[in-house]
């Protein structure tokens, strides 16, 4: 069993997703069911998984092979509510970059390229595809350099994007329309796009069976287990990327009775709350319950492995 420990931080926010609670919470766990029952049948497993926010390192592992050998992996993040089947979306990191031409921009403009006039553009054309899209669709991003100088007629420019849908299959769709976006743009204007894809980020296939036997541990905790919307409201995470490959789960710990978002430097407070810090070990007991199950009872871990088998014949 692999339990996943996230560590990273936001630039310039910290711990505003609670990832100080994750990697805390898996560690603990295995070392309760090590001292509990050193005696246990089984192996578990603790993976330092860095570079979620934005990284991809759980891609990376994936791709490389790291978790085919498991039966079942999982992990606990830190949110305003106890969920244990929220969904995730699929996601693109792009860089635009834009090439143009230096010259004086009072002096001699009519010589210059502006790489920032393609970004501008870029971006009213990306907007009006917003309104031609499905409801899950998201498209988001920041231009990282915009120029050196006003006087300056702007030779490069970068901007930096996600683009998100509810799978793979739609993210690719909307994809080619941004991109096609990106390079007229730069082509109405005389200037040049070039594209670097990141990792891509696949949606999370959350198993049901394991969901379930976790959030029963959550409710023996005393834990009022809260079921998601069906669309709207979630984000992304590498966790999709492991969860084709192995049977996973992604629950949520409540670590605040606000009402605040994460990403947010109220989320951050919350994170080092000693209500953080609470969540973070009922997230370690529930995550050590639900191991223990794993590894003693085999009708549920082979239901577990036969939901997931299903779901890779049909995906």
């Amino acid at each position: 069993i692999g339990l996943l420990c996230e560590y990273d931080a936001l630039k310039g926010l910290g711990h505003a997703c609670g990832h100080n609670l994750i990697a805390p919470s898996s560690v603990g766990a295995a070392l309760a069911l090590k001292k509990a029952f050193p005696r246990l049948k089984g192996r578990i497993e603790v993976y330092g998984t860095p570079g979620e926010e934005g990284g991809g390192g759980k891609v990376i592992m994936s791709d490389k092979g790291v978790f085919d050998k498991l039966d079942a992996a999982m992990m606990c993040h830190p949110r305003t509510r106890n969920m244990v089947l929220r969904g995730g979306l699929a996601c693109l990191h792009v860089h635009f970059k834009y090439y143009g031409k230096q010259s004086h921009a009072a002096a001699a403009p009519e010589k210059g390229i502006s790489a920032l006039d393609a970004v501008i553009h870029s971006f009213v054309a990306i907007n009006s595809i917003r309104q031609y899209v499905t409801n899950d669709v998201r498209i988001h991003g920041i231009i990282l350099k915009g120029g050196d100088a006003p006087n300056i007629v702007p030779e490069f420019c970068e901007t930096e994007f996600l683009i998100r849908a509810q799978t793979v299959k739609g993210l690719y769709t909307v994809r080619d329309k941004v991109y096609a976006a990106c390079r007229a743009s730069a082509e109405a204007v005389g200037a040049r796009c070039g594209i670097e894809e990141g990792l891509l980020y696949k949606e999370r296939n959350n198993n049901v069976a394991m969901a379930e036997l976790f959030g029963k541990k959550f409710e023996e905790l005393g834990l009022d287990v809260y079921t998601p919307p069906k669309a709207g409201g979630i984000g992304s995470s590498d966790m999709g990327n492991v969860q084709a490959v192995v049977p996973a789960i992604h629950p949520y710990v409540q670590i605040t009775d606000k009402d605040i978002s994460t990403h947010t430097p109220e989320f951050a407070v919350a994170a080092a709350s000693e209500w953080g810090m609470k969540g973070m070990n009922l997230a370690a007991k529930a995550i050590a319950m639900t191991t223990y199950d794993l590894i003693t009872r085999p009708d549920i871990l082979s239901q577990i492995k036969e939901e997931f088998l299903n779901w890779k014949k049909n995906n």
